[in-house]
């Protein structure tokens, strides 16, 4: 118990001496304003990048290259030497990739109409490329701008241009579903939710970029630039990527299962018989 008396009174000094250090110091000359720096976190006015000497780009473009490119060369190496060695009793690996392919798989739902294979790996692709997609910014990969300096590459989809493109994309497949499922009535059902692909675009990239801001934001102060950014943007990126995967993934199977779903047949309307009045029998006097 004394032991860790002593250990708890350490830290608190260390604390209090860091804490009393950067108050006497303040922020560094030359320091970035950090209205400044949030007004680029969302524009990317001043840290773009060249692409291939090409064009300047926002780094969120060259964020979304190196993760599709990633993807697609573990899916190619993943189908060429792994799932051929599958097996009836799965090991750690393959049971990773079952359990991982079942959960997403399922937001299609066992009873949706239509394609359910297609929504299916459509659901699975987004939900693997959204939830990689904001963790990959916790790498902290540090790239050239053209002004000179350096920028981290965010998530893909703290852009705009991005979360606009999964919005409408998610649309699309929503759309298709319809069509593919109900035919012309399908396509009317999900034309009535015209709003849909601007609360999905504006939904994620308002997360994804919360958390960047909020971390900039704690960041930018030097007494709260020890330790405290690290916890702050740790914790917000897994909330979002937890958060925004399942949402997506729920809001595309359900309005799917529902806009792929036939009308039912109105029961025909029986015709009514008129009633025949029994003949009464005359009796002869």
């Amino acid at each position: 118990m004394k032991q860790r008396k002593k250990g708890m009174i350490v830290w608190l000094v260390l604390i209090a001496v860091l804490v009393a250090a950067t108050i006497a110091i303040g922020p560094a000359a030359g320091h970035e304003d950090v209205r400044i720096a949030m007004r680029d976190a969302v524009l990317h006015e001043e840290g773009r990048v060249s692409l291939f000497g090409i064009m300047d780009v926002n780094p969120g473009l060259i964020a979304a290259v190196v993760i599709n490119a990633t993807l697609l060369v573990i899916a190619a190496l993943i189908r060429i030497f792994v799932i051929p060695k599958f097996t009836i009793v799965p090991g750690k690996f393959q049971l990773v990739i079952e359990q991982i392919v079942g959960l997403l798989d399922a937001q299609a739902g066992s009873k949706t109409p239509g394609k359910r294979s297609f929504v299916g790996a459509y659901i699975f692709a987004v939900g693997v490329y959204i939830f990689l997609g904001t963790l990959f910014e916790l790498f902290g990969i540090q790239v050239p701008t053209t002004a000179g300096g350096t920028v981290t590459l965010p998530a893909p989809l703290s852009d705009i241009n991005a979360a606009i493109c999964m919005g409408c994309l998610s649309y699309l497949v929503i759309v298709l579903g319809g069509a593919m499922g109900a035919g012309f009535h399908g396509v009317l059902a999900a034309l009535k939710e015209f709003s849909l692909p601007i609360s999905m675009s504006f939904r994620l990239f308002g997360a994804l970029l919360s958390g960047l801001l909020v971390t900039d934001l704690v960041y930018h102060y030097a007494v709260t630039s020890y330790v405290i950014p690290v916890a702050v943007g740790v914790i917000f990126t897994m909330l979002h990527a937890v958060v925004q995967t399942y949402v997506l993934t729920m809001l595309v199977g359900i309005y799917y299962h529902e806009v792929s779903e036939k009308p039912e047949p109105k029961p025909k309307k029986e015709k009514k018989q008129k009633k025949l009045r029994p003949r009464q029998s005359v009796q002869a006097n």
